[in-house]
């Protein structure tokens, strides 16, 4: 049986507006010790401060819950990360999903990233209250996207597939308001 290969959603790449390379992504949750063998699987420390992401190289781990995080690599990582947290795991009580094909990721950056975010996210993006390296899952109008501060004027939006494009829309709607 073939393996069928998912095409990403539609993204006008703009400006102000970036699609990243598929990758892989999975879900982890589980104790201090289960997050102590993920994280030496998968060479990136998981931060145990709220809402703070930790990347070594192509690799992240993104706080989303006090027993949950986003860890994210390459796609062409996908079964060597895979077989490594299985490994590491072992008997260790946890949780691993990989949630690679349902979501896309792209950037929203320049000077005005933080406004044409904040025209659909309620939080406060000002740098001194999300600063670079937080990262939380909220919404932007209808849909549930993960935000993640990458630098002073950059951020990465991890978005469910099926919500990409329209959020992408309305950002370009936003975008439209703020050159008139």
């Amino acid at each position: 049986m073939s393996k069928l290969k998912r095409h990403p959603p539609h993204i006008d790449r703009r400006d102000w507006l970036a699609p990243l390379p598929a990758a892989t992504r999975f879900s982890f949750r589980g104790s201090s010790e289960a997050a102590a063998a993920a994280s030496r699987a998968l060479g990136v420390e998981l931060s145990q401060v709220a809402c703070r992401a930790h990347v070594a190289g192509e690799r992240a781990a993104l706080w989303l819950g006090p027993d949950e995080q986003l860890l994210i690599g390459a796609e062409s990582e996908a079964a060597t990360l895979r077989d490594s947290l299985t490994v590491a795991l072992g008997d260790i009580p946890h949780s691993l999903v990989d949630i690679s094909h349902r979501q896309v990721a792209f950037v929203v950056h320049g000077a005005h990233a933080e406004w044409l975010l904040q025209s659909g996210c309620p939080l406060d993006l000002e740098l001194s209250h999300f600063p670079v390296g937080m990262c939380t899952r909220t919404v932007f109008l209808k849909a549930e996207i993960v935000l993640w501060r990458t630098a002073p004027d950059t951020f990465r939006l991890e978005v469910w597939r099926s919500f990409a494009e329209y959020v992408t829309s309305l950002l370009a709607e936003a975008a439209i308001e703020l050159s008139a």
